[in-house]
């Protein structure tokens, strides 16, 4: 799995399919090659120092690391992190990201159904 770096890339998925959950907010689009998944990470200077955001983005990152198979190809996801994020337990967030990337895998396919 390829991750998102470039400023673009962040702004193209915030125009598609959000979906929100308690530790997160998913955000997805697809894109036109066969290439496989691309994740992107961001948590806002809201959420705390720099310490606290760099614990939250390794955890994610962690997270979509173990769970690879969760994420469909030719897909960008963009995860924006909640202060939730740290004190929810390991097993909590991977059961928060599997409901979320399912209700956005049925967000793309309505829209794409819409398209055609």
């Amino acid at each position: 799995m390829d991750r998102l770096k470039r400023r673009a890339e962040f702004k193209r998925a915030a125009k598609g399919v959000r979906v929100g959950r308690e530790a997160f907010t998913l955000q997805a689009v697809r894109r036109q090659d066969d290439a496989p998944a691309r994740v992107g990470f961001t948590v806002t200077k809201k959420t705390g120092n720099a310490v606290v955001r760099n614990r939250i983005k390794r955890r994610l990152r962690a997270l979509a690391a173990d769970h690879p198979a969760a994420f469909e190809g030719a897909t960008d996801y963009v995860i924006i992190a909640r202060r939730a994020a740290l004190a929810t337990p390991y097993e909590g967030l991977a059961s928060e990201l599997a409901a979320a990337l399912s209700a956005a895998g049925k967000k793309l396919q309505r829209d794409a159904d819409r398209q055609s």
